[in-house]
C-alpha cells in the first residue's frame, strides 16, 4: 500500500512538473512534427537516418537518441535514450525556437513505461523490430512487448504507425489502434547489401524496390532499418526520388558496424551489438561478407545489473559464430567481470569452449585480437559501440572500442 501511494505521489508530481514546462514553454511539441522510433534494435540507426535525409532534403530537424541529441546542427551528448518528460519539452521548445520542421527521437521501453513520453503529440511512430532484452525490467516478453504497444496505442487517428511485418510482434503491434496502419518487410529473396528486394507498405500501396533503393548500409538487418526509414519519409511527404538518392550515400551512426583496416589487411568492425538477437545479425553478417579461409574474431561482453538471462545466450551465440570468441567485461558496473564471464561460458559444450579465451580486462582482450589476427581476419567488438566509456564500481573511466583497435593496430 505505501509503495502504491508512493507510486502515485511520483505521478502526480511530474505531471504537474510536466503541466507548467509546457504552459512555460509554450506546448513545443504541437508545433513540431515529431516521429517516434521503437523496438529492440535499430532504433539509433533509424533515428539517425532519418535526421540525415531530412536534413539532407532542407528542412530543418532534431534528433534524440542513444548516441547524441542534435537541434539543427547544434549537436549534445545524449544522458538517456529518451528523456525525462521535462527535459524533452526543453529540448523541443529548443527546437521550435530553432526552426525545427521534424523531430526524429528514439522512444525507449522504460520511457515508454514510466510515462516519459506523455504529452507528446506524435505524428507518427515505426516499430522495429521485438527481440530479447531489458528483461531484468519488465520480467517477461509479453509485459515488453505490452510497453511498446503502449506507444501505439497513444498515437491519434491523424498520425501514422508504420510496422516491421516480418517481425513476430510487427502486426500485433498495430492491432486495435487508432492511427493508421502501415507496414514494410522484405522478401525471402532479397538477397545481398544493395539493390534490395521488394518491400511492401500497407494500404494496398506495393513498392518494388529491386532497382530503386540502394544504400551503403551493410547486413540483413540493415536493410529493413533502411526500408523504414524510405516508408516513413514518403508517409511524410518527401520527393520519393530524393529521398532514394540521399539514401544512396547516408552513413550510420557511430558505433553502427563501424569498420577500419590495419595496414596488415585485418578488418575490425565496432558494433553496438548488446543483446542476443544483434550479436547473432552482425555475426552473421560478417560470416556472410569474409573471404574463404579467414577468421572471426570476436570480442564481447555482458552488461552488469542487468539482464543474466542474455548472458549464455550471448555466449552460446559468440562461440558458434566466432573463429575465436574473447569473453571480456562490457560495462560490468557493481558485478564482478569475472562472474558475468562465467555465465557467459555456463552452457558451452566442451567443443565450443575450446574456441573461447577469457580475458576480463576490455583493452587487453582487444590487444589479444589485434595480435591473433592474420591478414584478411574481422575482428568484431560487440556491446559498447559509441559509448566512449566504462563503468566499473560505479565509475564511469574513459574507454573507446575504436580508439583501442586504432592503438593497438598502431
Amino acid at each position: 500500500m505505501k509503495n502504491l501511494i508512493k507510486k502515485l505521489i511520483k505521478k502526480i508530481w511530474w505531471a504537474g512538473r510536466l503541466f507548467f514546462a509546457n504552459v512555460r514553454y509554450g506546448y513545443p511539441s504541437r508545433k513540431l512534427k515529431i516521429v517516434g522510433v521503437t523496438g529492440t534494435n535499430g532504433k539509433t540507426t533509424t533515428a539517425t537516418l532519418l535526421y540525415k535525409v531530412a536534413t539532407a532534403l532542407g528542412y530543418k530537424s532534431g534528433l534524440i537518441g542513444t548516441v547524441e541529441y542534435i537541434i539543427v546542427d547544434k549537436k549534445m551528448p545524449a544522458t538517456h535514450t529518451t528523456p525525462d518528460s521535462v527535459s524533452l519539452t526543453k529540448l523541443f521548445a529548443e527546437m521550435a525556437e530553432n526552426g525545427c520542421q521534424y523531430v526524429f527521437m528514439e522512444v525507449s521501453s522504460h520511457a515508454i513505461d514510466q510515462n516519459r513520453i506523455a504529452g507528446i503529440d506524435f505524428i507518427g511512430g515505426i516499430f522495429t523490430n521485438l527481440t530479447h532484452d531489458h528483461l531484468d525490467y519488465h520480467k517477461d516478453m509479453e509485459n515488453y512487448f505490452l510497453a511498446k504497444k503502449k506507444f501505439f496505442q497513444m498515437l491519434p487517428e491523424t498520425s501514422f504507425a508504420l510496422s516491421n511485418v516480418d517481425d513476430a510482434y510487427g502486426a500485433k503491434m498495430l492491432e486495435g489502434i487508432k492511427a493508421q496502419k502501415y507496414t514494410f518487410g522484405l522478401t525471402p529473396s532479397a538477397s545481398g547489401t544493395s539493390p534490395y528486394g521488394r518491400g511492401r507498405m500497407g494500404r494496398g500501396i506495393e513498392l518494388d524496390f529491386s532497382e530503386q533503393l540502394e544504400t551503403k548500409l551493410i547486413g540483413d538487418f540493415n536493410k529493413y532499418n533502411a526500408l523504414g526509414v524510405y516508408a516513413a519519409l514518403i508517409l511524410l511527404g518527401m520527393d520519393t526520388g530524393k529521398v532514394k538518392e540521399v539514401l544512396k550515400t547516408a552513413l550510420p551512426p557511430k558505433g553502427r558496424f563501424e569498420y577500419i583496416k590495419s595496414s596488415s589487411g585485418v578488418t575490425a568492425i565496432v558494433d553496438y551489438a548488446h543483446t542476443p538477437d544483434a550479436l547473432d545479425n552482425v555475426l552473421k553478417t560478417i560470416q556472410k561478407m569474409r573471404k574463404e579461409g579467414t577468421r572471426v574474431i570476436s570480442v564481447f561482453g555482458c552488461g552488469g545489473d542487468r539482464d543474466p538471462v542474455k548472458r549464455s545466450i550471448m555466449g552460446q551465440i559468440g562461440a558458434n559464430l566466432s573463429d575465436i570468441a574473447i569473453f571480456t567485461s562490457d560495462n560490468p558496473r557493481s558485478e564482478d567481470p569475472e562472474k558475468i564471464i562465467d555465465q557467459m561460458k555456463k552452457d558451452l559444450s566442451s567443443e565450443l569452449l575450446q574456441k573461447v579465451k577469457t580475458i576480463s580486462n576490455r583493452r587487453e582482450a582487444i590487444l589479444e585480437a589485434v595480435k591473433i589476427a592474420q591478414s584478411g581476419d574481422v575482428i568484431l567488438c560487440a556491446g559498447k559501440g559509441h559509448e566512449d566509456y566504462q563503468e566499473i564500481k560505479g565509475v564511469k573511466h574513459h574507454f573507446d572500442d575504436m580508439e583501442e583497435l586504432k592503438k593497438a593496430f598502431g
